[in-house]
């Protein structure tokens, strides 16, 4: 089962034992906050990521964070993830112990995890989705590796929103404001009017489109 298989190597036991415990304690106080105002929630995690400043990368490897000197803080997107997926998966071990380390700043660990993950599960869009998100956090934005872990999930789920959608907010991220927009309008044009995670694209849209210049009055006669 993916809950219990966590991978060894890296992660000693004792190490992975307390991070559970404490991932624990995080995940039952974000589920009583998400009982109050889930979608406020999923909306301010993405317009977090949506208003981050954007660094300019150039390709990098994975054990080399771009502009690594740059005080950044990793982006939750956690609510955002279930918006698409749920809340309870046979994922959610590996998603929420990687999820963990990037907050504490081990990204390097968060990746590793996660790569550990797929290549167990290699049939899991959500890892996929979660790696390439581990990697532009590692990296603050796109990266080859990243892209790749991207294009997997949506070769897996054809049509499935979420990972052009992780895609869209990668590029956002790296400062590609109008690539990103691209990417989720097309998701818009074949989207349910209903779906529950439509209003999180069209949030990423409304966002990053660029505003209309204010209308000039026409001059008076006098």
């Amino acid at each position: 089962m993916l809950d219990h298989d966590i991978g060894a190597g890296a992660f000693d036991v004792a190490s992975i034992l307390a991070l559970e415990a404490r991932i624990a304690a995080e995940v039952k106080a974000e589920a009583e906050l998400a009982k109050q105002s889930p979608r406020i929630k999923t909306r301010a995690a993405v317009m977090e990521a949506l208003t981050n400043p954007p660094i300019k990368l150039a390709s990098v490897a994975v054990s080399a964070p771009a502009n690594a000197g740059a005080e950044r803080s990793v982006i939750p997107l956690t609510e955002a993830r279930h918006a698409f997926f749920g809340n309870f998966s046979a994922e959610e071990s590996w998603l929420g112990m990687s999820e963990g380390l990037a907050r504490a700043g081990n990204t390097e660990d968060a990746v590793g995890i996660l790569q550990n993950a797929v290549g167990r599960y290699p049939g899991s869009v959500q890892l996929w989705i979660g790696l390439g998100n581990a990697l532009v956090d590692h990296a603050h934005g796109l990266t080859p590796p990243a892209e790749l872990a991207y294009r997997r999930a949506a070769e897996l789920a054809p049509g499935h929103p979420a990972a052009p959608f992780f895609y869209g907010l990668a590029l956002a991220r790296s400062g590609d404001r109008a690539g990103a927009v691209a990417v989720w309008q097309r998701i818009l044009a074949t989207a349910p009017p209903k779906a529950s995670w439509r209003p999180l694209v069209e949030l990423g849209v409304a966002t990053l489109s660029p505003k209309p210049a204010p209308a000039m009055g026409k001059p008076t006669v006098n």
